[in-house]
């Protein structure tokens, strides 16, 4: 600043020499200190793909899990309207199992990152601290939740902000076989989530929080 430059010039030992030599080194400070923010950045990253790997739906559906198995007569009804009680039925069963779904066993504590769609269940003006992380667009919104294994019931600490209904995210945590269920739907998982960004394919960019 200008006082500080005052008392470096009025200083008999300052030389133009000597100012020239700090400001080289203010700005390799200045440097250093910006590389090693950098090194910080990337290392956390790679600490947050170590711990919290991508994995896919399907790997929280157990391997020996059919959905159907239990529908033998489902082609039977498919010409049948929505009001007929043996669809209302039908419905029922499904709605049952499907709440149902056995989860994948030692997944408890696993650190994975996927992507999925926000189904919000708290929010308020400091912004969104529960939601359901599902794996397709409208499911619990436009149709019917998909099965109990196919939902997580996602906390976050502090609330996100800017996340909306339906909006696509990455989510990062540690999971758990906690069975919940909301108005918008059964979950078998739950996470308090460790990070959150918007979904940019194959690259988790522009983070939220």
């Amino acid at each position: 600043d200008t006082s500080r430059h005052g008392e470096l010039t009025s200083n008999p030992l300052t030389t133009p020499e000597t100012l020239l030599d700090m400001t080289i080194r203010d700005g390799r400070r200045q440097w250093l200190f910006a590389a090693l923010g950098g090194s910080l950045a990337l290392a956390a990253l790679r600490l947050r793909a170590d711990d919290f790997p991508k994995i896919t739906w399907d790997e929280l559906i157990p391997e020996d899990w059919d959905p159907l198995e239990s529908f033998d007569n489902v082609d039977a009804l498919m010409d049948l309207p929505d009001t007929d009680p043996r669809v209302t039925q039908l419905y029922e069963k499904l709605r049952e199992i499907w709440d149902n779904a056995p989860t994948v066993a030692g997944s408890g504590g696993r650190g994975v990152t996927l992507p999925g769609y926000v189904v919000p269940l708290e929010q308020n003006r400091a912004g969104l601290r529960e939601f359901l992380l599902v794996p397709y667009f409208g499911a619990c919104i436009h149709t019917p939740p998909p099965p109990s294994n196919q939902i997580i019931h996602v906390k976050v600490d502090p609330p996100l902000k800017g996340v909306e209904t339906m909006d696509a995210i990455w989510v990062s945590g540690r999971l758990a076989i906690t069975r919940s269920s909301s108005p918008m739907g059964a979950s078998g998982y739950a996470m308090q989530a460790a990070h959150v960004e918007k979904y940019v394919p194959d690259a988790p960019q522009d983070a939220t929080r």
